[in-house]
């Protein structure tokens, strides 16, 4: 079971991943690009208005051939972040105009991303929701900008919801969930999904 948990900064993802680790430690934890690249890697990689096609560019593409090290759909993994982010992260930047990223930057992107993510199995994105609010918290990594945060979560509800860039691919689509609320029903809802996807491929 190939699962990738999506949507903008500051909102549980990791939390998320952690916790359904530690429920089930069979599956592996793929990290972050981010992390694995910047802080435990080589790389400066810079936020908000100053993202580079470079910077940007070498995270999707780490993200892109980590999903392909699991090729068998029996692998168990649960990924930080999938590929689709750095759309989402790059139109912010895009939409500013302060480096060379740009939109022609952005749809360039779209046909990598498309042919991923037909590898995972589950994409759950963590959208921000006024029901239930999540605080940003200064971790050293992530900046404190409510502000960044809601712009790239408008750009993320764009492409789900709205299917802007038409990221998903035609065959063998990843089946899609939102996971919201407590931690605990967030849990309950990526198992229901889980169990979907399960019952799906019984029946194929």
């Amino acid at each position: 079971m190939r699962i990738a948990i999506s949507g903008s900064h500051s909102l549980g993802k990791s939390t998320i991943v952690n916790d359904w680790v530690a429920l089930h430690p069979s599956f592996a934890r793929e990290e972050e690009p981010y992390r694995a690249l910047a802080l435990h890697g080589p790389y400066e990689i810079l936020f908000r208005e100053a993202s580079t096609k470079l910077q940007n560019g070498i995270q999707l593409y780490y993200s892109i051939s980590r999903i392909h090290r699991y090729a068998n759909p029996t692998d168990d993994v649960i990924f930080d972040r999938a590929p689709i982010d750095y759309l989402a992260y790059s139109q912010y930047t895009a939409n500013k105009r302060t480096t060379d990223i740009n939109d022609a930057f952005v749809e360039s992107m779209v046909p990598a991303v498309r042919e991923s993510l037909d590898h995972l199995d589950i994409l759950a994105f963590v959208p921000k929701s006024a029901e239930w609010p999540v605080e940003m918290e200064s971790d050293g990594i992530r900046p404190v900008d409510h502000a960044y945060r809601d712009e790239v979560d408008a750009i993320f509800k764009q492409i789900y919801r709205e299917g802007r860039y038409n990221a998903m691919p035609e065959k063998n689509r990843p089946h899609f969930v939102e996971l919201s609320g407590p931690r605990q029903q967030r849990m309950e809802q990526l198992q229901a999904a889980v169990d979907a996807v399960k019952s799906k491929k019984k029946l194929a």
